[in-house]
């Protein structure tokens, strides 16, 4: 029987002045190889380099007081601690928004989506586009506890996202998500669909049927060819992180130019070509190793791989029947084809193939994602088109 969801408190955060003091003296001490004989191999040793120099000059206190300017609670749910952030519209008929990050991102993807999420008419935009924003940290990441017992899955942490919202007053609101955060939105819409107004998301989670594969189109190709290069080449972190996440823990704790390789070279590999800028990168990789989550985030992929579906006909056995709204970054490593996501998402309403930005939008195309976003949303305001 879960345990009942306690009611939120305001949660600001400071990090231990202890705390700084160490991660500057290891960044001081920092032992690198030499070069890689080929780009290939990973993170080049110049770029790791000029992320552990511009970590060595980051203020750690100007993130502090930037996050605490923003409303931020912790609440107990399911048994386990979970931070977010909750930024009220002030419009009146604002619909509620849960947005949902992945890894190797944090909330810190929605920084810049907040404000033109929420207060729509100080953007430029529309109060017809107002959202009250709810921006959870996934179990293990950020502020949000490190389980202590295995069972948090994407599942298990949708069910806890629905408490949270029934917590925080909002019978019924829309859901966003990429990466996990689309696992997690997807599985609420699914779970609960009396309750989604809506579902956007940056990467559907839908895969070819065996068929597929024998007469594809030319451009369902192309995709195939690149999630299968991207399993072979792109993605031994997830096979590490999903069968051995504590072994690469220890170094992800022990080793902050560790983790600043494993964090940053996917956020060059999986950015579009405008990429996530060097301070995103420092503020994200400085939250993982300041909340001693290295450990806890990598084996959110060994619970995760456990309890995703196997196949195509898995997926599909897991349909989602909400309003969804697809919007496709380019450089995205796990693209998909329409064809595929029908078969799931029964209601797909838009499937917007988009000329830049990649697997973090929010990070990369702020201003791009809040279109999408209130593009998505305005059909399904008041459960009604408008």
């Amino acid at each position: 029987m879960p345990a009942i969801p306690t009611a939120p408190e305001p949660f600001a955060i400071h990090v231990a002045e202890a705390d700084l003091a160490d991660l500057r003296a290891r960044l001081d001490r920092v032992r690198l190889p030499e070069p890689e004989t080929d780009p290939a191999q990973g993170i080049e040793l110049r770029r790791l380099t000029a992320l552990i120099e511009a970590w060595r000059r980051h203020d750690w206190r100007a993130t502090e007081a930037r996050w605490n300017a923003i409303p931020h609670y912790r609440v107990r749910l399911d048994g386990l601690g979970i931070a977010f952030w909750h930024v009220r519209s002030p419009e009146p008929a604002a619909l509620p928004l849960l947005l949902t990050h992945g890894w190797p991102g944090s909330v810190l993807e929605f920084e810049d989506v907040l404000g033109p999420l929420t207060d729509p008419v100080a953007h430029g935009g529309s109060a017809r586009d107002a959202f009250h924003v709810v921006v959870p940290a996934l179990p293990g990441f950020g502020f949000s506890d490190r389980p202590a017992e295995p069972g948090w899955h994407p599942g298990r942490t949708a069910r806890a996202w629905a408490d949270l919202m029934t917590v925080l007053g909002y019978p019924r609101f829309a859901a966003h998500g990429g990466d996990w955060g689309a696992y997690v939105s997807t599985e609420l819409a699914r779970l609960a669909p009396e309750r989604v107004a809506g579902l956007h998301l940056t990467m559907p989670l839908a895969s070819p049927l065996p068929a597929d594969r024998v007469n594809p189109t030319r451009d369902e190709q192309c995709i195939v060819d690149r999630r299968d290069r991207h399993l072979a080449d792109g993605y031994g972190f997830g096979m590490l992180m999903g069968t051995r996440p504590q072994t690469i823990g220890y170094s992800l704790l022990d080793s902050p130019a560790g983790l600043a390789a494993w964090l940053g070279e996917k956020f060059t590999a999986f950015a579009d070509t405008a990429g996530v800028s060097v301070a995103q990168q420092i503020d994200t990789i400085a939250l993982y190793w300041l909340t001693g989550t290295g450990a806890s985030t990598a084996r959110w992929y060994w619970e995760a791989l456990r309890w995703v579906p196997r196949s195509a006909e898995e997926e599909n056995a897991r349909p989602v029947t909400v309003p969804t709204f697809c919007s496709l970054f380019p450089a995205d490593p796990w693209p998909t084809a329409r064809r595929w996501a029908h078969r799931r998402y029964r209601d797909l309403r838009t499937w917007h193939v988009l000329d830049r930005g990649g697997h973090f939008p929010g990070l990369e195309q702020p201003a791009l994602l809040v279109s999408e976003i209130r593009d998505a949303f305005r059909e399904v305001r008041d459960g009604r088109p408008v």
